[in-house]
């Protein structure tokens, strides 16, 4: 089959189109003819060689795929074969990817593969540090920054849907239109004055109840500061470089708090479907939208990392796989 390696950490011209043995199942797997594959930009992180470097080389990029089931191993029903689904599995950057069965996804029909690859990372993701850490509710502000990417997006949605008042950032008015679009009530331009001091203009001086931040290092001062009392700040990504030194004496005057969340921790299994179901039923129905901000083919992997990193793209960055 074909898939896309790197041999080398570096730039995105060390991602190469090659022929490399089909995956065969083993005990409790199956085997996905892959449509569709997310891109995220952690993997352009793994590619630098800055997150999750320990694998050896040379590596398979990519952690989530929509496809077909085309094959099963030991213990596991054939039913699935010829099933749509989409799963959370590495090295999807290729024709063909293996997959636990338990974590299946089927796909409704009226989701198409493009979709449905940008349905598990980033909408999992959006789920959780809405509802599992944020716990946003009906009444409460959230500030999301990267408002227009993938995550943030579909974070906006999750959030309205409870009723809360949202505010983004973003780099661009392109990408606010966006944000706009999908129920941002506010949208800050990154650069376009002192942030901290806008939210609280927009907020009448109380500042919000929940901040999500997946930018770092260049957001995390104002997003603490831009906090209302008993306000909570959730972490998930450091695409600035990683934020200063938590100094725990500045979160007494607000009583605030910080934590983090990460896709990769393992969650309890009951929490694990609701949200999945949560995410699929909500997609399914037409309430929750999969942008796709770019789709090119498996071939254009490195122009996809490009972009991604280049900070051109919005929504979902997704390789079509013929």
């Amino acid at each position: 089959m074909k898939a896309i390696r790197y041999h080398e950490v570096g730039a995105p011209e060390v991602l190469r189109l090659e022929e490399v043995p089909e995956p065969i199942p083993a005990p409790g797997e199956v085997r996905i003819r892959v449509r569709a594959a997310g891109v995220n930009f952690a993997d352009t992180e793994r590619r630098r060689g800055l997150y999750d470097a320990r694998v050896p080389l040379p590596r398979i990029l990519g952690s989530e795929a929509a496809g077909v089931v085309d094959a099963v191993g030991p213990g596991v029903s054939t039913a699935w074969v010829g099933r749509r689904v989409v799963a959370l599995a590495s090295a999807s950057y290729a024709e063909q990817v293996i997959a636990p069965e338990h974590e299946l996804l089927e796909l409704p029909e009226r989701v198409s593969f493009e979709e449905g690859a940008g349905l598990l990372v980033q909408g999992l993701t959006a789920w959780h540090i809405v509802h599992t850490m944020g716990q946003l509710s009906a009444g409460q502000s959230v500030l999301i920054h990267a408002a227009a990417g993938g995550v943030g997006l579909l974070a906006i949605q999750l959030a309205k849907s409870v009723g809360a008042r949202v505010l983004g950032t973003v780099s661009s008015e392109a990408k606010g239109r966006l944000a706009r679009e999908l129920g941002a009530d506010e949208v800050l331009l990154y650069g376009d004055g002192d942030l901290t001091e806008r939210v609280l203009a927009r907020t009448g001086g109380r500042g919000v109840d929940l901040v999500l931040d997946s930018v770092g290092a260049s957001t995390w001062k104002s997003s603490l500061e831009s906090l209302a009392p008993f306000g909570h700040l959730v972490a998930y990504g450091n695409a600035s470089g990683a934020p200063p030194p938590l100094e725990v004496e500045a979160l007494y005057a607000k009583s605030v708090k910080v934590s983090a969340y990460w896709l990769r921790t393992p969650h309890p299994p009951e929490l694990n479907r609701r949200a999945r179901e949560a995410l699929r039923t909500e997609v399914a129905e037409g309430r929750l939208q999969v942008r796709l901000g770019l789709v090119l083919e498996l071939a254009q992997a490195a122009e996809a990392h490009r972009q991604l990193e280049g900070r051109g793209t919005v929504g979902k960055v997704v390789l079509r796989v013929p």
